[in-house]
């Protein structure tokens, strides 16, 4: 079935390309405008020269910034500004069609006053003065055409380098050998708690993206330096910038991908308002189904930016976005095989919806700009397990798990700038509830007891931050960047005082000419434990974890690196790092911390725990970005990683994220008439893990609460997998008529089958008639059986997108 199912997509998708090409149009009627505005007070820059890079077609902003740019070929574009007394600004690529005017907004930053130095090459690659490492930068091009990414934002991250994957279905958030609960993620300002479809409460894995890529401009990774107004993060932050609607006519947009069908719409409401709004619904089941998955996800989604303009000097924006997400057991296969079985034994069915709302005001001032972000977000996690899957006995009943996270935020920011300095000032609050009804069977210290216990928390938070710019030396070339940021909230009198969580941070650029750079940030960084942690009850009602004195985790980064533009649009760097983790969670039942959790369905953190491990992750990075070499756009990165803690024995293990090392290269390239190819490979280095204790999961008793093996913590990942590759291919075709354009896509991810060895499990051994062995030695044991399993398989899809 699987056969049949590739050769129709890739039949479908030559007949698409076949018809497109008898009719497609020539005209290059695209239209580019847009506005260059000075970014510290949204002031026109007038007389500025906007030109298409690689071509001579351009404009010149009018008296209110203002430009038009016609005759433009229809395809990703990519546009080079410069004005006297500004810094020379390359936008990040974006499309132009036939059938609709494109707006571009241009921010421009005014150059130092007191340069005396050599002029600086300009480059389409930013440096953030108070981020000048560990930033990266994806194009909406990088989102659409990456290989193998399917158009899912956690996919395309997993091309940069200090960023770890698997060949498997999950989108764990992995960085620099971080955890999966240690990220955070923002768009347009707003905090969102989950970056997936039926992500793992209290981290951030899932089989599929939430965020609708037609929605996204441009997506900057940090993988440290962050800045000091995005908080509650150890490994990384990903803030991600939406377009805005189309303010002169409504359009739409359809797309049929892999494993979605979305629908967009995008214009005006008034004259000052716009407005995107789209709509998604997962076919995901159906395909899981053809490969023969034991688990069946469905999944829903919806995406909403309004902005409207008050005038020059005020702006309002409201995004929501939420999810309803199903997942159930695949219990209708046939003589399902021992993997599936094993699945189908262990795995809960559950429901979860979450959403995000929230509103970003922005006033422009003279040299100064004023944000104020508020926001609020929920989740609903329902989870449920019965005995061999039969809900018809309520004592086969399991696990019965329902909680909620609500969170209402508020933020304000004031950036500003007095002579050569540059200034960012803000403080937020928070008010969170969080709920927990929890019945079920658990194996821990080595007996099997049931917990049942309700919970309820309100917690108040509180944070303040500022960072101060500027250039120093004769030259200017050197640009510091020091920043505070302090957090508290009422859990608990320790987190109470934010002094507790006082973070410092500091970053130096040295120009050394204008091609070379030196780079250095050292900081210190802390995110509070999740609600399931700080939630957990015992079934007398006793917070167990405040009693433990959990505490914030904290991480001290050290980055060091070196840059070299050769070109502005080709650049290599080198960077080295050090994370040391002090206050991380430790687990009380299984005496090992939990830095190798949270890569699984289900829950983060809801067990006694204290705050008494450490650990580090250290290694260094080599990246290679061009972005048009023979008109090639390349990514090479490599990326050396450790990552490891103290564990009960007082010495360092590996975590699970310890890699080792992870290569990618990207190559992809545009072809005459609007042909796009492009090709990813991974290298990933095997991960450890853990044995089974045997003997111990033998046990009836143990068996018949966990359905599956009990972990042998005193060889806490003394193993290890092979290392694991893959290669992703992508074609891509689009068609630009008149009135409406259609783009057609082949992607096919792991061209050459790759299987990747997991790790071993053990399933009961059964007679002929399925009835589970008893041993001999032991009627309190049954008898199991080793299997191995394995992860990858070839995956082709055909997308379609047609936009009016």
């Amino acid at each position: 079935m699987i056969k049949r199912y590739k050769s129709k997509g890739v039949i479908f998708l030559l007949m698409v390309l076949f018809l497109g090409t008898l009719s497609q149009g020539n005209a290059q009627n695209g239209i580019i405008k847009g506005r260059v505005y000075n970014v510290a007070d949204n002031t026109p820059v007038p007389f500025a020269s906007v030109l298409l890079v690689g071509t001579t077609i351009g404009a010149v902003s009018d008296y209110e910034g203002n430009f038009l740019i016609t005759g433009v070929m229809p395809g990703f574009q990519q546009l080079r500004v410069t004005s006297v007394g500004y810094v020379t600004f390359f936008s990040e690529e974006f499309l132009v069609t036939n059938a609709k005017e494109v707006f571009v907004s241009i921010p421009m930053e005014k150059t130092a006053r007191e340069i005396e130095t050599f002029t600086v090459t300009s480059s389409a690659f930013r440096k953030a003065e108070e981020s000048p490492v560990s930033m990266r930068t994806i194009s909406l091009k990088d989102i659409e055409k990456a290989p193998g990414g399917n158009r899912d934002i956690s996919k395309v991250i997993q091309s940069l380098p200090g960023v770890s994957s698997g060949v498997s279905f999950r989108n764990d958030v992995i960085v620099r050998g971080g955890g999966s609960s240690e990220n955070s993620f923002f768009i347009d300002g707003i905090e969102i708690p989950n970056l997936n479809h039926f992500a793992t409460q209290g981290a951030s894995g899932g089989p599929v993206g939430i965020i609708n890529t037609d929605f996204l401009r441009e997506v900057e990774l940090y993988s440290g330096a962050f800045p000091v107004n995005r908080g509650n993060a150890l490994s990384s932050v990903l803030d991600m910038k939406q377009i805005t609607g189309d303010s002169e006519k409504l359009r739409f947009k359809g797309s049929v991908g892999a494993t979605d069908l979305a629908l967009t719409a995008n214009g005006p409401i008034g004259e000052k308002t716009s407005f995107v709004l789209s709509a998604r619904r997962s076919y995901l089941q159906f395909l899981f189904g053809i490969i023969g998955l034991p688990f069946l996800p469905t999944y829903n989604d919806y995406q909403l930016k309004i902005t409207h303009k008050i005038d020059a000097k005020n702006q309002l924006d409201i995004i929501s976005l939420g999810a309803l997400d199903k997942f159930n057991l695949n219990t209708g296969i046939e003589n399902p095989d021992e993997s599936q079985a094993y699945i189908l034994g262990y795995l809960p069915v559950f429901e979860q919806w979450n959403y995000t709302i929230g509103a970003v005001y922005r006033h422009f001032g003279k040299n100064h700009t004023d944000t104020w972000v508020l926001s609020r977000n929920m989740l609903d996690n329902r989870q449920l397990k019965y005995r061999n899957n039969d809900d018809s006995n309520p004592t086969n009943l399991i696990l019965d798990y329902l909680s909620q996270e609500i969170e209402n935020k508020i933020r304000y920011e004031r950036k500003f700038s007095s002579g050569v300095y540059n200034f960012l000032v803000g403080t937020g609050a928070q008010y969170a509830k969080y709920s927990n009804e929890t019945f079920r069977r658990i194996v821990a210290l080595g007996e099997i007891r049931t917990e049942d216990y309700n919970s309820a928390l309100d917690l108040y938070k509180w944070s303040a931050f500022a960072s101060m710019n500027r250039k120093l030396l004769k030259r200017r070339n050197l640009v510091a960047s020091l920043g505070v940021r302090m957090d508290g909230n009422s859990y608990s009198p320790s987190m109470a005082n934010p002094l507790n969580q006082f973070s410092p941070r500091l970053s130096l650029s040295y120009l050394l000419d204008k091609k070379w750079s030196l780079n250095i940030n050292i900081g210190r960084f802390y995110q509070l434990p999740p609600y399931t942690a700080l939630g957990y009850k015992s079934e007398e009602g006793i917070f167990v974890n405040k009693d433990n004195m959990l505490k914030y985790i904290r991480a001290d980064h050290i980055v060091a690196g070196v840059e070299y533009l050769r070109t502005p649009l080709s650049k290599f760097t080198l960077e080295t790092f050090y994370k040391h983790y002090t206050n991380y969670m430790f687990s009380l039942n299984d005496s090992v911390s939990l830095a190798s959790k949270g890569a699984d369905f289900g829950t983060f953190g809801d067990e006694p725990v204290s705050s008494n491990a450490t650990g580090r992750a250290y290694g260094a990075e080599m990246l290679f970005r061009e972005k048009d070499i023979a008109g090639f756009n390349i990514i090479l990165s490599y990326t050396y990683v450790r990552s490891e803690f103290l564990e009960k024995n007082n010495t360092f293990v590996p975590s699970a994220w310890d890699n080792r090392h992870l290569i990618n290269l990207v190559l992809q390239r545009s072809f005459k008439r609007n042909w796009d190819a492009g090709l990813r490979w991974r290298y990933v280095g095997g991960p450890p893990y853990t044995p089974f204790d045997v003997n111990y999961s033998a046990i009836k008793d143990v068996w018949n609460t966990n359905y599956r093996g009990y972990l042998d913590y005193d060889r806490y990942n003394a193993l290890r997998l092979d290392a694991g590759h893959q290669l992703d291919i992508r074609i891509d075709k689009g068609f630009y008529f008149e009135q409406w354009s259609l783009m057609v896509y082949l992607d096919i991810q792991n061209v050459y089958n790759f299987k990747a060895r997991s790790a071993p499990v053990y399933i009961l051994d059964t007679d002929a008639n399925g009835v589970p062995l008893t041993d001999p030695a032991d009627p309190n044991r049954y008898l199991l059986k080793e299997i191995r399993t394995e992860n990858g398989n070839i995956l082709p899809s055909v997308g379609i997108i047609i936009e009016l």
